[in-house]
């Protein structure tokens, strides 16, 4: 990773929400990570989560983020 340890495990992230015609996407902020599409069944209602793990593999590095939904 070239700028190792922008995000660890336990640290809390705020994500941002953006919109596409058919989907929703998120991003960690300040532009850290971006989420695949996600469809408007499976919006977030949350926006603020914890980092439970970060993982590389041959496509690049997958940051996952639990969050309390109400």
């Amino acid at each position: 990773m070239e700028r190792p340890e922008l995000l660890k495990e336990g640290q809390e992230v705020t994500v941002s929400e953006g919109l596409l015609p058919s989907n929703y996407y998120y991003t960690i902020n300040p532009s850290l990570a971006m989420s695949g599409n996600i469809p408007f069944t499976k919006r977030l209602k949350a926006r603020k989560g914890i980092v439970k793990s970060v993982e590389e593999n041959e496509r690049g590095f997958y940051v996952n983020v639990e969050f309390e939904e109400n």
